[in-house]
Parts: C-alpha cells; structure tokens; sequence
C-alpha cells in the first residue's frame, strides 16, 4: 500500500479531490524529516512516520500559529511543533551532517 492511501485511509477513506493537497502534506513531511535525520533517502523505518506527520500538517490547516482555540464552548489547545513520540522516532534515525 503507498503512502497516500495509508494517508486517506487514516484520514477516514478521503477521495480523490484532495490528493493534490495529501501529497503535498507528505513531501513536507518527508522533507522535514530528512532536514532532522540528515539522510538523504527516507528509510522504511520511517514511512508511517511521514504518514503521521503528514496527518499534522493536514490537521493543522487553517489554524496555523494558533496554540489554541474555542468556539461554541468546545476549547481545543494545540501542540507546538513536532510532538515528542514522533521526534523520538526520527531521531533514533539520525545521522550525522557531513
């Protein structure tokens, strides 16, 4: 299975309207993880890696630079960045810069 239909599949079975978009949210990912592990190919180790990061990015659309928000009595709070679980598997991948 490729990365985009794990992607859609965990984004609850998305069409084929937004594929643009979803891939997108995974080369950012991808991109992202690289940039921190050094590498310059993404491992197989790290696959549903990108695939959950891809799932922040997409979850994050349109509320980028908030920390938080309420509307309608439901509050909701945001993590900054990368959340520790997923920082801990790239950097169990990472390499040394040369």
């Amino acid at each position: 299975m490729d990365q985009l239909t794990k992607l859609k599949l965990k984004l609850g079975n998305i069409g084929t309207e937004q594929d643009s978009l979803l891939n997108l949210y995974l080369e950012d990912a991808k991109d992202t993880i690289l940039e921190l592990t050094h590498l310059s190919e993404l491992p197989q180790s790290l696959f549903s890696t990108q695939v959950e990061l891809a799932i922040i990015y997409y979850n994050k659309e349109g509320i980028e630079g908030q920390t938080s928000h309420s509307e309608g009595g439901v509050s909701r709070s945001f993590e900054e960045g990368i959340p520790k679980r997923i920082m801990k598997k790239i950097r169990a991948a990472r390499r040394l810069p040369r």
